[in-house]
């Protein structure tokens, strides 16, 4: 339910397009529009705009391999889902994506792909894919797109971003505008209320055409490998509005995560085995052939079930991810950033294999879009990982996330500047002022109840899922829902509150959705 605190008449702005997220599906978005004469505002809670779970992504993007073909890439994705992905937005990713790729990333925003000596780009494989087909940046693909992604939005005349603003809740005609008449009005969203994290102030930004591209969710787990603020704000804040919602009991957990006291949450990119890494035991052994006929390249669920396996059977903190056949100077090479990040705890990944774990990586599911990332609240788009296209089905295949947040991303950009140019009228009506209150929240309280959640959620809806475990953490996640909502009713707002409140509303909406879904497929599996 949304609370708002009110009092008076909102002063606030405006925008034309408001885009909440710098991602690459927010960037792709932004310069879309932009380019065809939007005015743009991009919203972002954090400091630094690279800080996203595009930023975080290492293996690379899929592009076209040799003798490759849209057919081919259909087949991938859907087998790799489990066999329930939505097939006409599948075809759309796989004839637009690779010319996206082209288009935006090559050509405009000229991302420095790696390429072979002959001049051709490279292209490595990862796990069930049929054949080489990915490009990369070495292994921080995610990183060298964010960074020319960025440069190209702060250069562009028609975008404004707002850094340190928080989005606190979607503006709806039913929810918060003063013309009692609006309750009746089809669902509608007409911007969203921000905090400005220096002042404290809460204020109605008001848009015309709004798009969330928020990310993931994964810190509603104790494990996993996004940045802090993968906290689900975009998923709660829709499932306030009203939004539907689908597929949300299909949480990937990436089956390699280093397993180390120091570096919490560091991935170890699947195209470490697509480059020949194998999966072993402490003893050396390995075991993943046991699993699935495609050993270490199997798709990613059934990896980290297999590996979970293994550590319960064998009494294991972890499994092993080794690669030293390879040259030491190729890996070093190709994989500077694992490397580093490796030798930086004490591992040298050239001479001793790495220990893994799983950890909660991406989120299948999201706000149900269309293929034109319409939610089914008028004027309200979403794209990248908070939405659901329902292209990954039941377990993402690797390297889509990238290019679908591009295609939805790119698109949605088209489309809104195609609604604005049409110079339709669009209402926006008069909203309340926020009542800003000044009870000060405990850190050691958000800290503690931050654990809670995460604990819960990786304990009882993580890897293994049962009726019983998800009971009890239906009983646990629901008392601390009253008791957050009464604080988030007299406290002062902050960053830290806002997540606090979104992260638990998020852990819910996964919760019922994997207790509704009585059958396992792919990263949603069932003992019981």
């Amino acid at each position: 339910m949304i609370r708002a605190k009110i009092a008076g008449t909102q002063k606030g702005g405006e925008a034309d397009f408001l885009i909440i997220g710098t991602g690459i599906a927010g960037c792709a978005a932004a310069l879309a529009a932009a380019d065809r004469g939007v005015a743009v505002t991009v919203l972002t809670r954090a400091d630094d705009l690279q800080s996203s779970n595009t930023e975080r992504a290492q293996g690379g993007i899929i592009y076209r391999g040799v003798n490759d073909s849209p057919d081919l890439l259909v087949k991938d994705v859907i087998e790799a889902g489990g066999g329930i992905g939505h097939e006409p937005a599948i075809r759309r990713l796989a004839t637009r994506g690779p010319e996206l790729v082209k288009e935006v990333l090559i050509d405009r925003a000229g991302v420095p792909f790696n390429y072979r000596k002959r001049g051709a780009i490279d292209l490595t494989e990862e796990g069930a894919h049929s054949m080489p087909r990915i490009i990369h940046v070495e292994d921080r693909t995610g990183q060298a797109i964010e960074e020319a992604m960025i440069r190209a939005v702060k250069r562009h005349k028609n975008i404004k971003v707002m850094r340190r603003a928080t989005a606190v809740d979607l503006l709806t005609f039913s929810h918060h505008s003063l013309s009692v008449k609006d309750r009746y009005a089809p669902p509608a969203c007409f911007g969203a209320y921000v905090l400005d994290q220096k002042t404290g102030r809460v204020e109605a930004l008001r848009a015309k055409e709004t798009l969330l591209a928020t990310g993931g969710l994964g810190h509603i787990y104790q494990y996993t490998t996004n940045p802090p603020g993968a906290r689900g704000d975009g998923i709660a804040m829709a499932y306030r509005a009203g939004a539907r919602m689908m597929n949300l009991e299909y949480i990937q957990f990436h089956p390699t995560a280093l397993y180390h006291r120091d570096a919490r949450g560091f991935l170890i990119s699947e195209s470490m085995r697509g480059e020949g890494a194998e999966l072993v035991t402490a003893r050396g052994e390995a075991f993943m052939k046991k699993y699935d006929r495609r050993g270490s390249l199997a798709p990613r669920d059934i990896v980290a079930r297999a590996i979970h396996d293994i550590m319960l059977n064998e009494n294991e903190p972890c499994v092993y991810l080794d690669i030293t056949r390879k040259p030491a100077n190729w890996i070093r090479k190709r994989f500077p950033q694992i490397y580093g990040g490796c030798k930086a705890v004490g591992i040298d990944c050239t001479k001793q294999p790495i220990p893994v774990v799983p950890a909660a990586h991406y989120a299948c599911g999201g706000i149900w879009v269309d293929l034109d990332g319409r939610t089914t609240i008028n004027r309200l788009w979403a794209a990248g990982e908070v939405s659901c296209t329902g292209v990954h089905g039941a377990n993402r295949l690797a390297s889509t996330s990238l290019l679908e947040g591009l295609v939805w991303g790119h698109t949605v950009g088209e489309r809104v500047a195609e609604l604005l140019g049409a110079n339709a009228p669009y209402g926006i009506p008069n909203v309340a002022e926020w009542r800003r209150e000044t009870e000060t929240a405990d850190p050691a309280f958000i800290r503690q109840d931050w654990s809670t959640i995460k604990n819960t959620m990786w304990n009882y809806v993580g890897v293994i899922r049962s009726e019983r475990n998800m009971r009890r953490a239906r009983r646990i996640l629901r008392e601390l829902q009253l008791e957050v909502d009464d604080f988030y009713s007299r406290a002062e707002l902050t960053d830290d509150m806002l997540g606090l409140r979104n992260g638990l509303q998020t852990a819910l909406a996964v919760l019922y959705a994997a207790m509704e879904n009585r059958r396992s497929c792919g990263s949603h599996y069932r003992v019981d």
